[in-house]
């Protein structure tokens, strides 16, 4: 099982997430969203060493600049939400980042929209609630492609992975369902300390 964790905050989380051996470590560029980064933030991440960690930018159809200023000299994998093509998923890779490309999952019918991303590295089933902790529908969850290039995201947690795990998701990506339940955009160590040893649990 990969695990990926989004919404880190640069000084706060990132050495736990890499002491746990946390696959893909994600941090937000979107301004509406209460974990969003500034770019002074951004400079910390020069401060550790990664191991067998990526970081992950999580953008909303970001232009040139920002992949050129921001993502490319930081970040080893740019996550895609907004309506980025196929082509432009083709272009990104050009810069020589990986990409991760962002479905959203209403119903059987929106999981065969990957087929339309073959030039992404990784795709991402999620809910269309974005940062908003929705669960990801059981009946939904079966008919998802298998394998580690397919991860799902959408109220994840300690209590739910055994059962997730068991309808085959090999990689799944959490963000609201580690953090404080007093407050938004704030990691609670403990709650990933525990996933992630529920998450060792499951591979032995």
């Amino acid at each position: 099982m990969r695990v990926k964790i989004c919404g880190l905050n640069p000084a706060r989380d990132v050495q736990v997430c890499i002491d746990l051996n946390v696959d893909f470590l994600g941090f937000v560029f979107y301004e509406k969203s209460p974990r969003n980064l500034n770019l002074q933030e951004v400079k910390e991440l020069k401060n550790y060493n990664k191991k067998d960690s990526f970081f992950v930018a999580v953008t909303v159809n970001p232009s040139n600049e920002f992949i050129q200023d921001v993502v490319l000299d930081n970040f080893d994998y740019i996550q895609l939400h907004g309506s980025e093509t196929n082509e432009r998923i083709r272009e990104i890779k050009l810069t020589g980042l990986k990409v991760i490309k962002t479905i959203k999952v209403n119903s059987v019918m929106d999981i065969d929209n990957y087929k339309k991303y073959d030039q992404a590295d990784i795709i991402l089933f999620d809910t269309p609630g974005m940062e908003k902790s929705i669960e990801f529908p059981k009946d939904l969850i079966s008919k998802l492609p298998k394998g580690q290039k397919y991860a799902l995201a959408g109220s994840i947690s300690h209590n739910n992975i055994e059962n997730i795990a068991k309808l085959g998701v090999q990689f799944c990506d959490l963000s609201s369902s580690l953090e404080l339940d007093t407050q938004i955009g704030y990691k609670d160590h403990p709650k990933i300390k525990k996933f992630i040893k529920k998450v060792n649990e499951l591979k032995n």
